[in-house]
């Protein structure tokens, strides 16, 4: 780690100083200044060892459950596994509020999100029935519909290739369980309002179970927004998504050993 100079700061800290700068920026997202003075360093070396570190946490992929060394980097390798290990997938988004882009730039409306009416950024996530972890990617801009979103990525193409895997989602993806009724498990449509008594509740009881099935996915999610950096980015809009990658792949690290 950085060591103090009496003199002044020093430029010296040690890999492992770097990556508990890391960590502590990615948990409580201190500003640079104030880690330097707590390090002993230049404001200019914390900055350079966040970029340096970062996106080498953000590569690592996520743990697989029960397989120590093995790690999931693509939704491809999600859906290989979960056909190789009959694992019901469960799919959710989250959007995080980022910076706004500036006036006149092209794109600007894209990161405005109708559901929470500010300027986000989307991660979608996929956990097991033990809400661990297994993938988070497809950062998007918080306009973007979440099925759209996990749509760009090639989730149509793998439901084909495994047609073994069942995912359990929300609303949101209505679409694609319209399209794979018999993989894509998606909450019941709500009766109308002159429907009988026996539907109704019918339909209560499914949807309490269904909401019970994919409620590990919200647990998943929430795991992530303790992590200050994912509750709301205030650094630059592009290092969002690499950020939140290296928040979910250590949560997954500890998921994993549950």
């Amino acid at each position: 780690m950085g060591t103090a100079c009496p003199h002044g700061p020093t430029h010296r800290l040690a890999f492992c100083g770097r990556v508990l700068v890391t960590l502590v920026c990615l948990q409580f997202q201190l500003p640079h200044q104030a880690l330097a003075v707590l390090y002993g360093v230049d404001r200019s070396t914390v900055t350079r060892a966040v970029h340096e570190v970062r996106p080498l946490l953000a590569k690592r992929g996520f743990a697989v459950p029960g397989q120590p060394g093995v790690r999931l980097k693509t939704l491809a390798d999600v859906f290989a596994y979960a056909a190789a290990c009959r694992v019901r997938l469960r799919i959710d988004a989250t959007e995080t509020q980022v910076r706004r882009p500036r006036a006149n730039r092209v794109g600007r409306r894209a990161f405005v999100s109708g559901k929470k009416k500010q300027n986000t950024s989307k991660t979608t996530t996929i956990c097991d029935g033990q809400g661990r972890t297994l993938w988070t990617g497809c950062v998007r801009p918080g306009r973007m519909h979440d099925q759209t979103a996990i749509k760009t990525e090639g989730i149509e193409k793998l439901l084909r290739q495994h047609p073994t895997v069942e995912v359990t989602v929300d609303d949101g993806y209505r679409g694609l369980a319209e399209t794979f009724p018999d993989q894509v498990h998606a909450p019941p449509r709500k009766p109308r309002k002159d429907a009988p008594a026996e539907r109704a509740a019918a339909y209560k009881t499914a949807r309490t179970k269904q909401s019970s099935q994919r409620i590990c996915v919200e647990h998943a999610i929430a795991e992530h927004k303790q992590w200050r950096s994912v509750q709301r980015w205030i650094g630059r809009r592009q290092s969002y998504g690499e950020t939140h990658l290296a928040v979910a792949g250590l949560v997954a690290d500890r998921a994993a050993r549950r």
